[in-house]
């Protein structure tokens, strides 16, 4: 997720407020206790929680001699930019280069063009505005400059009841919607998107914050490309949430519950990829269709096809490595 930070130099209530029910990750400021007075936020300042000149830099990039002092900056800690044309050569040569770097933008229109730079984008902005409404359209510019995952269409080759086991519920802090989900799968080369509890049922009522996501062995993609075992997660972790076209959001967990229960496993192919996922073996478990319609797998059928996403297998605590690593 990119890092939404606000200039508050000089200080404005008003506007440290409006950053922080924004949802905004740091506040740059003279005077972190200001800060500690309203809300639980990342200050940047010299009593804060990063300290400029130790774990944050300032640089203008002028010449090619301020581009080069600012990447070694980097390699310390993130480098707040500006640019006499931010929007060109300067920024990409930055970024190409470095994940640390956090543009310094004066409007929502700014941050969206920062974020893009050379598609990965920014590491973050920092926005200055006298403007509450510009801080609450830049923090949607955030929220929708999530990493797109490409998405391929799986046919299904077996489903089997496979017994008991314990699976995992991730119940999120967000409202979840049709046609999304999270990317969980037996190995870490490839994914099943597994849909939220948002339709109704005769049996039990929606539950979109949830989604009843695999047994606890399993993996599931996280924001930042890494993964983690279901039964790893813990209150406070972030998920990555996909939508059938590929966009993604993140999701704040808020608990999860593993219970016992009946086991199905799905196979699925796509190409020379192949899939697996053992899911709860019951009619509110989802996976998606390509046109983000969801199919239960209770009525999941072999030759039926649904989205999942293919990734370089072989992990190491969650991390893709480049060694030979067999999973089946």
């Amino acid at each position: 997720m990119k890092r939404f930070w606000v200039d508050l130099r000089p200080w404005r209530k008003d506007l440290a407020t409006t950053a922080i029910e924004s949802g905004a990750d740091a506040l740059v400021v003279d005077d972190a206790e200001r800060v500690r007075e309203l809300g639980r936020v990342t200050t940047v300042a010299d009593n804060g929680d990063l300290v400029p000149g130790k774990d944050v830099f300032e640089a203008e990039i002028v010449d090619k001699a301020a581009e080069e002092e600012a990447l070694r900056l980097s390699r310390e800690g993130f480098v707040i930019v500006r640019t006499r044309d931010w929007t060109v050569i300067p920024l990409e040569n930055l970024v190409a280069q470095s994940d640390r770097i956090i543009a310094a933008v004066e409007s929502a229109e700014e941050a969206r063009v920062a974020l893009t730079v050379l598609e990965r984008g920014t590491a973050g902005i920092l926005l200055a505005t006298d403007d509450p409404a510009e801080v609450r359209k830049t923090a949607d510019v955030i929220a929708g400059a999530g990493a797109h995952v490409p998405l391929v269409p799986f046919e299904v080759t077996r489903i089997a009841p496979i017994g008991m086991g314990d699976r995992v519920c991730v119940d999120t802090c967000s409202l979840l919607a049709d046609g999304e989900g999270m990317l969980v799968g037996n190995t870490s080369s490839a994914f099943l998107l597994v849909h939220p509890e948002t339709l109704e049922n005769p049996y039990v009522a929606p539950r979109p914050f949830r989604v009843n996501a695999g047994a606890v062995h399993a993996y599931i993609l996280l924001p930042d490309g890494k993964t983690a075992y279901l039964a790893d997660l813990g209150v406070g972790d972030k998920v990555l949430v996909a939508e059938h076209t590929g966009a993604t959001h993140d999701a704040v967990v808020g608990r999860v519950k593993i219970e016992r229960r009946p086991l199905l496993l799905v196979e699925a192919k796509a190409g020379g990829a192949t899939v697996s996922l053992v899911l709860q073996n019951a009619e509110t478990i989802r996976l998606v269709r390509p046109d983000g319609s969801a199919v239960s797998v209770a009525s999941l059928a072999v030759g039926d096809t649904v989205l999942g996403s293919v990734a370089e297998g072989g992990r190491h605590f969650g991390v893709a490595v480049a060694e030979t690593i067999r999973e089946k």
